[in-house]
């Protein structure tokens, strides 16, 4: 049975793209805990930008080295399979990535082994079992905003994708793509500041706890943002990159027909 279903060329693509789809939102979730600095990464020091009132620099979340990938297996999987195919694994990411956290919850409950909190002395990390918890162990309010923006984005992504499409035709790959991501990460963008960190650090503050002005929100988010649109315009080539790879996989009348009923979807 398995064979037979594995033989049809549209199934194992689909599973292919769905497996790096998951598996990209859901370490970009993961890694998304370390800050870093872009400037001092790439060789020289930071930018001093001023925007609303905030001095800023490029310090992102490592998540946004993977989140362009998953915008464009997002375009790809609705070329060929619509937006219940969008919707679908979109759905099912967001509660595998709610179900992880909730298996870190646990494993962090659990009561560590003495040699454990102290095994890295030498390396440097005084205990272990709070290293553990703060790397894994995100707050509620992160985990909301961080679903709540995916998902928020996800479902933008795939009807400015298909309103485009519907105008113009199989003609413009690049505005399709590039354009749906550009609006959905725009929203993406300030969606998870504002419920992460403008009513996360109002709701779970603690004494002395920094808490993010409004002005805060929207100047970090444009720094993001402003990242997120030169990586979606230099991504734009592997879109078109990808799209030759899958004709050539699929043939040119059965990636036809697939694109044909994903629009009717």
């Amino acid at each position: 049975m398995i064979h037979t279903i594995l033989r049809e060329k549209s199934t194992r693509l689909f599973l292919v793209l769905a497996g790096f789809f998951v598996a990209n939102a859901l370490i970009a979730e993961i890694i998304g805990v370390k800050i870093f600095s872009l400037e001092k990464t790439l060789g020289f020091e930071p930018l001093q930008l001023r925007v609303l009132g905030n001095d800023l620099s490029f310090n992102l979340t490592a998540g946004v080295l993977l989140w362009p990938l998953v915008f464009i297996l997002t375009d790809i999987i609705n070329e060929y399979y619509g937006q219940q195919g969008v919707r679908f694994l979109s759905w099912m990411t967001a509660g595998l990535i709610a179900l992880t956290f909730i298996y870190f919850s646990g494993a962090i409950w659990l009561t560590p082994a003495d040699f454990f909190v102290s095994g890295k002395l030498g390396s440097g990390v005084p205990n272990m079992q709070l290293a553990y918890q703060m790397v894994l162990g995100q707050s509620n309010f992160i985990i909301i905003g961080s679903l709540t923006a995916f998902l928020a984005g996800q479902l933008v992504d795939v009807y400015i994708f298909h309103r485009i499409k519907k105008r113009t035709g199989e003609k413009y790959i690049w505005l399709r793509a590039t354009g749906s991501t550009l609006v959905s990460q725009f929203l993406d963008s300030f969606v998870v500041l504002f419920i992460a960190f403008y009513l996360g650090t109002r709701f779970n503050q603690h004494r002395d706890d920094f808490v993010w002005p409004f002005s805060l929100v929207l100047a970090v988010g444009s720094v993001n943002y402003l990242y997120k649109f030169v990586i979606a315009l230099l991504m734009t080539p592997v879109v078109y990159l990808v799209h030759s790879l899958i004709e050539r996989y699929l043939g040119k009348e059965k990636a036809d027909s697939m694109k044909k009923a994903a629009m009717q979807d």
